[in-house]
């Protein structure tokens, strides 16, 4: 999401943010939220609002306090008037409902950042969703990484077969670096190497990964050097496609550890309580 994108969102979340006349505590109505998020029909978005609460409930949150049932007077087609539901919601209701949303839809993963931070400024919603995008790509390459190492321990290698593997496709996609190579450059002294990788990395990593899996199931390989050679043809594969573009990973510098990331991030949400 591009930096105009964000900006269009952010102005349209500002301007449906109301507060209290009592305390001047900042709320969203559950209509008008419904619609910011993408929502078309209320029954959709009133079964977000549940698993919301839920949510609330289960972290040992009182859920009245931030999830407020009210109703409006709307005016009919046929000029008649009715009462509706809603809810008065504040600023962590509105965090809880934007993590039960679908990430991949924009105005979910803006609303996930606005409504986790404490002043909303621009750039902090910014820097929060590029490391929310990072984490992401992070647990995709654990995920491949775990089915990778399941792959070849189904077929003969063990889990030191395995760093050997993993450590050889590093030192192809990283140009003769291994794994060991990269920590030290980086000033690693514990944790993964990933762990402190750019986003573009950690997908080229993802990709030669998943293209091993594939490779090694279809092919149906078996034995250390066989899916050894695999997983560097991939990683080689994937450092041209870089080095095309002009992207040296070895020569990217390294990022923030994602634990502490992950760590300030949580952080970041108990405040939202205070």
């Amino acid at each position: 999401m591009d930096k105009q994108t964000i900006s269009k969102l952010k102005l349209r979340f500002d301007d449906y943010v109301h507060k209290t006349d009592s305390n001047g505590v900042e709320f969203w109505y559950a209509r008008e939220l419904m619609s910011l998020l993408g929502y078309e029909q209320w029954r959709n978005f009133e079964n977000a609002i549940e698993k919301a609460k839920i949510s609330c409930g289960s972290a040992g949150i009182a859920v009245s306090d931030h999830f407020v049932e009210v109703s409006k007077m709307v005016m009919l087609g046929s000029g008649a008037k009715r009462n509706i539901k809603d809810y008065m919601l504040t600023r962590y209701a509105c965090y809880l409902i934007a993590q039960n949303g679908d990430p991949k839809k924009e105005e979910i993963a803006f609303a996930q950042s606005y409504f986790a931070v404490q002043t909303r400024k621009q750039e902090l919603i910014e820097k929060r969703m590029e490391e929310l995008n990072r984490i992401q790509l992070r647990n995709q390459l654990r995920s491949s990484e775990k089915r990778l190492s399941q792959n070849i321990y189904e077929r003969g290698v063990d889990e030191k077969g395995f760093g050997r593997i993993r450590s050889k496709g590093d030192a192809a996609l990283f140009g003769g670096y291994t794994t060991q190579d990269m920590k030290d450059l980086y000033g690693i002294k514990t944790g993964a190497l990933a762990d402190r990788l750019p986003p573009v990395t950690i997908a080229a990593k993802n990709l030669a990964t998943e293209m091993t899996n594939l490779n090694v199931e279809q092919k149906d390989l078996h034995g250390e050097t066989p899916i050894t050679h695999e997983h560097i043809q991939n990683n080689t594969s994937v450092r041209s496609m870089l080095t095309n573009r002009g992207i040296q990973p070895e020569k990217l510098p390294p990022e923030e550890d994602i634990k502490k990331i992950e760590r300030r991030l949580k952080s970041d949400e108990k405040k939202m309580l205070k």
